[in-house]
């Protein structure tokens, strides 16, 4: 997925980030993404971009679903909470809940 960019805010403690345009030099916000390229374009680039690809699909904001999911989103929504070195792997259907080997060992079996 090269070429998606995220700059980060601080916020307090919190964390926002935003997607940038693929091709823009003026860094602007992407507002469309295309799944044809996997590249992210801001109103501007999204003009040119679809009179050079017709039967490119560029989704906008509003279907954020079909943009891509960064490694370290990915990576922090399958961390184990209690042991920060494991991934989420099972789902102990007792305790309908998400776990890691470590837990379904030692809390689950």
């Amino acid at each position: 997925m090269a070429g998606l960019s995220m700059p980060s805010f601080a916020i307090s403690s919190d964390e926002v980030k935003d997607f940038i345009c693929s091709s823009c030099e003026e860094q602007a916000y992407a507002d469309f993404y295309c799944k044809t390229c996997l590249k992210l374009y801001c109103g501007k680039c999204i003009q040119l971009h679809d009179k050079w690809f017709r039967k490119h699909s560029a989704y906008g904001r509003n279907d954020m679903k079909e943009w891509p999911v960064l490694k370290q989103v990915e990576e922090f929504l399958l961390k184990c909470e209690a042991h920060k070195d494991h991934k989420i792997e099972m789902l102990c259907d007792d305790h309908s809940q998400l776990c890691c080997t470590k837990c379904a060992f030692n809390n689950h079996r």
